[in-house]
């Protein structure tokens, strides 16, 4: 089993996050560290503020070495896909080849209301997905990209430069929908993350996986599945951390690859040193 960190940009400031990404740079236990896709806070005060999750990439790909990095997960539906390609490549050239791929096709309501951006209904916001990482991947893999979707149209289209990593920095695919989103997933994924607490239901969807990637001739054993536990903020920090670890060794038995830890509100580094200790013997 292989370990992660995710900071979450809400009702935090600049300094605190980068600090601790930084101390995370130099423990080797932590493969990637990762933020998320949001312009609003998702806990507490929906009023606060959250910084904005891929010019925060950017800035703390300058500010680490060796940790690689990605947002978990970019929504398709707030940046045309081409856009996007292009700040992946950016981010991918500004780390040396760290960037991890992240996207999902967007849910957020509020977000979208207060911003004037469209949230299609269901089917067709991962029509527009489907479209957008297709369009993502041949961007930043093909010199030229013509591209006749529905929603997605190019002509002759440029990335320019490329990223480091080729073909393309690692897609991560985020969601746990079994007929469209496990299907992307089987499809383009180099990881599958999803949202979970109980370990069986996760077996189920990861079956649903394996069947989509016999489907389209692809082994599954090429994706990471990954799940996130959260560092409890409440009450004591070694007590917070022993229940965490409790919870990792339960994905861990059942198959999980890669267990991404959230962090609390304001974690100091002085948190991770602990965190790895904890983590160390179940990896």
């Amino acid at each position: 089993m292989r370990f992660a960190i995710k900071t979450r940009p809400e009702h935090s400031a600049w300094a605190e996050l980068r600090d601790v990404w930084v101390a995370a740079d130099d423990i080797e236990l932590f493969e990637s560290a990762w933020n998320w896709d949001h312009f609003y806070p998702l806990t507490g005060d929906l009023t606060g503020q959250n910084l904005e999750g891929w010019t925060m990439l950017a800035a703390l790909a300058q500010a680490t070495r060796r940790i690689r990095l990605g947002c978990q997960v970019t929504g398709m539906i707030y940046r045309h896909p081409a856009v996007l390609a292009n700040m992946a490549a950016t981010v991918d050239i500004i780390s040396a080849g760290r960037l991890e791929l992240g996207l999902g096709a967007g849910w957020n309501q509020i977000e979208c209301d207060a911003y004037g951006i469209e949230l299609p209904p269901l089917r067709e916001r991962f029509d527009r997905f489907d479209e957008g990482v297709e369009a993502i991947v041949r961007l930043l893999s093909q010199e030229t990209t013509t591209f006749a979707g529905r929603y997605v149209r190019l002509t002759d289209a440029r990335c320019e430069p490329k990223p480091v990593q080729r073909p393309h920095p690692p897609v991560t695919i985020g969601g746990r929908g079994p007929k469209r989103t496990l299907r992307a997933a089987a499809r383009w994924a180099a990881q599958w993350n999803v949202i979970s607490n109980d370990p069986e239901e996760w077996r189920g969807l990861k079956e649903i996986l394996a069947g989509h990637c016999a489907d389209l001739g692809r082994d599954p054993a090429e994706i990471t599945c990954s799940v996130n536990v959260r560092v409890d903020e409440d009450g004591e920090l070694s007590s917070a951390i022993g229940q965490a670890a409790e919870r990792v060794a339960a994905w861990r038995d059942a198959g999980v690859d890669l267990v991404v830890m959230n962090l609390p509100h304001h974690a100091e580094p002085g948190i991770l040193e602990p965190l790895a200790e904890a983590l160390s013997p179940l990896g």
